[in-house]
């Protein structure tokens, strides 16, 4: 996941690179006389890493423009995190400060997805970006004890 302006300025530098390298490749492999099966054969990894990295690019650039993955039961919590602060333009630095914590503090969480991160310190990063996650309880099986409705809004 790339998770700031520098490491997505490299991504987009080396995907460049790589098109230009699998360019590159096809046409050598191409005057070497192999059929169209070796060359896949050959060129799929590159193309995998490729597909890959132009992925990564892309998910940058969505959570830029603030298009977020919806969290089912807390999975992807840490990812959500991180995308708020790439979507409102917060370095982690930047955020760093305004948790009074040392960036390499912030840089580590990330690194980690925010793991093992707390309710109550999720909420605090929350207030730090200036963001709110607002969430809809449903049941997976039967009705709710007490008779208590099929969807509730926290």
């Amino acid at each position: 996941m790339i998770r700031n302006e520098a490491e997505y300025q490299e991504a987009v530098r080396r995907l460049a690179d790589e098109q230009k390298r699998l360019k590159v490749q096809r046409a050598k492999l191409g005057e070497l006389d192999l059929s169209q099966e070796e060359i896949k054969r050959v060129l799929d990894p590159i193309k995998s890493f490729h597909e890959q990295l132009k992925e990564e690019v892309a998910s940058y650039e969505r959570l830029q423009r603030g298009e977020f993955e919806e969290l089912q039961n807390f999975e992807g919590l840490g990812r959500l995190l991180i995308a708020l602060r790439i979507s409102k333009g917060i370095t982690q630095r930047d955020l760093a400060e305004r948790l009074g914590v040392h960036e390499s503090q912030v840089s580590r969480d990330e690194r980690n997805e925010y793991r093992s991160v707390t309710v109550e310190r999720a909420n605090r990063i929350l207030e730090g970006l200036g963001a709110e996650v607002t969430t809809r309880v449903s049941s997976t099986g039967g009705p709710f004890p007490s008779g208590k409705r099929d969807r509730v809004s926290a």
